[in-house]
């Protein structure tokens, strides 16, 4: 009798244990936010975004994401096949409000099939301007993504002195083009003098360095497009054969690059995120102002400076991330 008593108040505590955890597990969450990024994983630009916009949601949503994976997958057939599956999750998941990153997504899944449909979005990741989609619409808003590039053109000058010709290497992809047009016009505003060398792969892209020694500067673009891309042979290639500065806007092109003011992926998911939660708490999409992002880093390389022979001022080293 006292054994089955013990058994019973045993079993009891274990029974109020289990109901008093379960009253102060975390609440599930409230929305469904499905997320929906043109690239892939493993692209640095598309992780930094996932996470800032991660750590935003986390514990507001249930998230869900698909990528595009249009930055490898170029065609437009591809580009079309991703949005319509990416439509097939929205049709099927019923999520309260997508969020999409960088410019494909834009074009391919909201601009042509949920422009002011019922269904909230925010985007972020737009280069340099929204107006070429026709946004803002009745049900999107967003952040576009503005490179620092005036304020690096001017460091150049500062640099260099008397700068009158340039050169911008990158990848050939729609993505790129757009970058250097814009590279171009303040180039233009500052006096310099810019042309473009927008390759398709790695050799291709070693040749156009080569030439561009001859260039007052180089502006180092974004690789992402370039599927035959080695890290290590590159920087084998150019690390005794440096002797013009190299500029970037991206910060995964520092390993290749002496100097950079770099956009912050993650500021864009950031922003993005607190958007779509203003949303989803009764903001109208239409009363959220499409804003730039507002934050950069600098960095510098100082094994490819010395290689290069240039000396940059202390201050802005100390105030720097570094590359050594």
């Amino acid at each position: 009798m006292f054994q089955s008593a013990r058994t019973f108040s045993q079993l009891l505590l274990s029974c109020l244990l289990l109901c008093t955890a379960s009253s102060h597990a975390a609440p599930s969450p409230r929305y469904k936010c499905l997320y929906v990024s043109s690239y892939h994983k493993g692209y640095a630009w598309s992780d930094g975004v996932e996470k800032g916009l991660r750590s935003v949601l986390s514990g507001q949503c249930k998230i869900r994401q698909y990528d595009m994976d249009t930055k490898r997958n170029k065609s437009e057939a591809s580009k079309q096949q991703a949005a319509l599956a990416a439509r097939s999750l929205i049709e099927q998941w019923r999520p309260d409000i997508v969020i999409t990153a960088d410019d494909n997504a834009v074009r391919y899944l909201l601009q042509q099939y949920y422009k002011n449909s019922s269904l909230p979005f925010v985007f972020c990741g737009v280069n340099w301007t929204a107006s070429e989609y026709g946004l803002p619409y009745d049900n999107a808003t967003g952040i576009i993504e503005v490179a620092p590039i005036r304020p690096l053109l001017r460091q150049v000058k500062m640099l260099l002195g008397n700068v009158k010709k340039g050169v911008y290497i990158g990848a050939d992809t729609v993505t790129e083009h757009k970058n250097f047009h814009r590279f171009a016009e303040m180039a233009q505003s500052e006096s310099i003098s810019l042309k473009a060398s927008l390759v398709s792969t790695a050799a291709a892209w070693l040749d156009a360095y080569q030439q561009a020694q001859q260039a007052d500067f180089i502006v180092i673009g974004s690789n992402a497009g370039i599927e035959d891309w080695d890290p290590d042979a590159i920087s084998r290639k150019i690390a005794n054969h440096s002797s013009t500065l190299t500029v970037t806007n991206h910060d995964w092109m520092m390993p290749y690059s002496m100097l950079g003011f770099t956009k912050v992926p993650e500021e864009q998911g950031e922003l993005a995120a607190r958007a779509a939660l203003s949303i989803l708490e009764g903001a109208k999409p239409e009363s959220i102002a499409i804003v730039p992002n507002r934050k950069w880093d600098m960095w510098t390389h100082s094994r490819l400076l010395k290689t290069a022979g240039i000396t940059l001022p202390e201050l802005l080293l100390r105030k720097s991330k570094q590359i050594r």
